[in-house]
């Protein structure tokens, strides 16, 4: 029946156009068909892995990177040293620091433990072959041990002051920003998105912050408690002002774009006052080194050459 149409048609199937595009046609085909069972092998190959991955956990932990499993590993000794329970105060120092991982009590306390053994076997390797009193010993032993004890405390309270005074820093020009962006006529959720994507590259801690807030309030929190919580997590109390200061123009009715402007000004000059507060200080500070290094050095240097020529006529004259 193909051929009685070929002739109705009046098509040469020997022509060479009718051949090219059958072999085109063929071709196509074929690398189509390649393509999908392709595609196929590789989603079923990788769903096999997954499946595999899945049922051998002892494959998948061979399998983690090296700082992986050591974080697990020094998780797993907080864990049992703490019983897998942190207090509240350590939750909220951690969380102003800016480790807001669930975890991160566990390494906290892990990580303390590791450092007081891997500091008492160090001191206890170094004093005990030496001589000495056993008492001497041992208070060298339990210092050693104490002291990379601490060293996370260290850590995270620099940190949580470096959070605290950037935030500290950099809230005057948000608070400007938000400003503008009301007077404008947008509204102060738009706002405060806008503001939190713009600073990302001058402040990560409070770019971060304000994200983590209006996640919070698009979750249905009230913004006055989620930036009560971002004062919280952040360890500002101009942030509790600042809500402080949102709630009321809402509720009296008052200029926002007003309020905000206020607020950017009085917290220039509470930044002003306290550098002036500090450059006062700097004169008492300074009183130390000046008595232990520099004074010394002027006495050697006026007095030195009259003491030498006394000394030199009283004793060899």
């Amino acid at each position: 029946m193909l051929t009685e149409l070929m002739k109705t048609v009046n098509i040469d199937i020997t022509s060479p156009e009718i051949l090219v595009a059958i072999l085109s046609f063929v071709a196509v085909a074929f690398v189509g068909t390649a393509i999908l069972f392709f595609v196929h092998q590789r989603r079923k190959k990788a769903l096999q892995a997954r499946f595999q991955s899945e049922a051998s956990a002892g494959t998948v932990q061979a399998e983690l990177p090296t700082e992986s499993r050591l974080l697990r590993l020094i998780e797993g000794i907080g864990n049992f040293v703490s019983h897998g329970h942190a207090s509240t105060s350590l939750w909220e120092q951690l969380i102003r620091a800016g480790y807001l991982s669930r975890g991160a009590p566990a390494v906290y306390t892990g990580m303390k433990i590791l450092l007081f053994v891997f500091g008492l076997a160090i001191a206890a390797a170094l004093v005990i072959p030496r001589d000495g009193s056993i008492l001497r010993k041992t208070w060298l032993i339990s210092l050693a041990g104490l002291i990379p004890f601490f060293i996370p405390n260290l850590i995270v309270v620099l940190r949580e002051r470096r959070r605290r005074e950037e935030v500290r820093q950099h809230l005057p020009d948000v608070v400007d920003l938000l400003e503008i962006c009301v007077s404008s006529g947008i509204g102060l959720d738009m706002a405060w998105n806008m503001v939190a994507d713009e600073i990302h590259s001058v402040s990560p801690v409070l770019a971060g912050a304000m994200d983590l807030s209006n996640f919070e309030m698009h979750l249905g929190t009230s913004r006055t408690e989620a930036m009560r919580n971002m004062a919280t997590r952040t360890g500002a109390e101009q942030l509790s002002s600042l809500a402080a200061i949102l709630v009321q123009s809402e509720r009296f009715g008052t200029s926002v774009a007003a309020a905000l402007r206020e607020f950017a000004a009085s917290m220039r000059e509470e930044r002003r006052m306290t550098a002036e507060e500090n450059a006062e200080k700097i004169a008492v500070k300074l009183i130390i080194p000046m008595v232990l290094f520099i004074f010394p050095a002027v006495l050697v240097i006026t007095v030195g050459p009259a003491a030498m020529n006394i000394a030199r006529m009283i004793f060899f004259y």
